[in-house]
C-alpha cells in the first residue's frame, strides 16, 4: 500500500496527475487508487458518499455487503474534481469518498473542533474491510464509466446556495446560504429541498441544474422549495 497525498489538486489535480505522469511504480501494477477527499464531517445520518463504484464490476457488491454504520449515496462515474480521475483516466479502478460540503469550506472556520473523529474512525474501518476483500483477489478489473462530468449545462446565474450532496431525497436541498445572493434575499433557508424551479420540476442535482442553466442575469422566477413537510413558494431574482 501507498500513502499519498496530493497538492495542488484545485488547480487542476496537478499533484496526482504529475504521478501517474512520473509514477514511481508502474502504473499497470496498480490494483486501485481509494481517495478520502473529506471525510471529517459524517452527518448525523450516516450518510457517506461514495464515487466511482462502476470503475469495477466488483465495487458494487464488496462496498455493500461490508457496510454496516452508513446511508450509501453511490455514484458510478469514475470522473471528478478531485485526485482519483487522475488515476481512472490511467485505467485503474478508484473509490472516492466524501462526507459532503460545508459552510465552513475554505475558510478559517474549518478548524479541529468541528471534525467528526468518530465518523472518520468509522470510516477508515469501513475502507479496511474493503480492502480486506481484495488483499489476496489479485488485478481488479477495470470497466470505463459515463463521464457525468461532461452532461452538466454551463450557468450564466446562481442561486447562492451550498447544495447537500449527500441528499438522496427527491429534490435539491440546500445545506447553506450565502450572504446578498438570490436565495438569501428571496427568504430560502438551509435545509429547504429546493422540489421546483420555474416550469421544471426538480428531482436531482441533475435536474437542478438543467433548470438553473435556463436563466439569465436579472431573470426572475417562482421557487417551490419542501420546508419541513411544507410547500412554500418564493420569488427569485437572479
Amino acid at each position: 500500500y501507498l500513502f499519498m497525498a496530493f497538492s495542488g489538486e484545485e488547480m487542476g489535480l496537478l499533484g496526482s496527475n504529475y504521478f501517474t505522469k512520473n509514477s514511481t511504480i508502474a502504473l499497470d501494477s496498480i490494483t486501485y487508487m481509494i481517495n478520502m477527499d473529506m471525510v471529517g464531517r459524517l452527518n448525523e445520518e450516516n450518510t457517506l458518499a461514495v464515487y466511482g463504484t462502476g470503475t469495477s464490476p466488483r465495487w458494487n457488491q464488496i462496498i455493500n455487503a461490508v457496510n454496516k454504520d452508513f446511508e450509501l449515496a453511490l455514484s458510478e462515474s469514475g470522473v471528478g474534481p478531485s485526485d482519483h480521475t487522475s488515476f481512472y483516466l490511467n485505467d485503474i479502478p478508484v473509490l472516492h469518498f466524501f462526507t459532503g460540503q460545508h459552510e465552513d469550506y475554505h475558510k478559517p472556520g474549518d478548524d479541529a473542533e468541528k471534525l467528526n473523529y468518530d465518523g472518520m474512525q468509522k470510516i477508515s474501518d469501513y475502507i479496511l474491510r474493503i480492502t480486506a476483500e481484495f488483499d489476496n483477489a489479485g488485478k481488479l478489473a477495470f470497466r470505463k464509466t459515463k463521464n457525468e462530468s461532461e452532461e452538466v449545462p454551463r450557468f450564466k446565474v446562481g442561486l447562492g446556495v451550498v447544495p447537500d450532496y449527500l441528499f438522496t431525497g427527491k429534490g435539491m436541498r440546500i445545506d447553506g446560504v450565502s450572504e446578498e445572493k438570490p436565495a438569501q434575499k428571496a427568504g430560502l433557508l438551509k435545509g429547504d429541498v429546493v422540489v421546483k424551479l420555474g416550469d421544471s420540476t426538480i428531482v436531482d442535482m441533475m435536474s437542478y441544474m438543467r433548470a438553473l442553466a435556463t436563466f439569465d442575469n436579472g431573470d426572475k422566477t417562482m421557487v417551490t422549495v419542501d420546508r419541513d413537510g411544507k410547500m412554500v413558494e418564493k420569488e427569485i431574482e437572479f
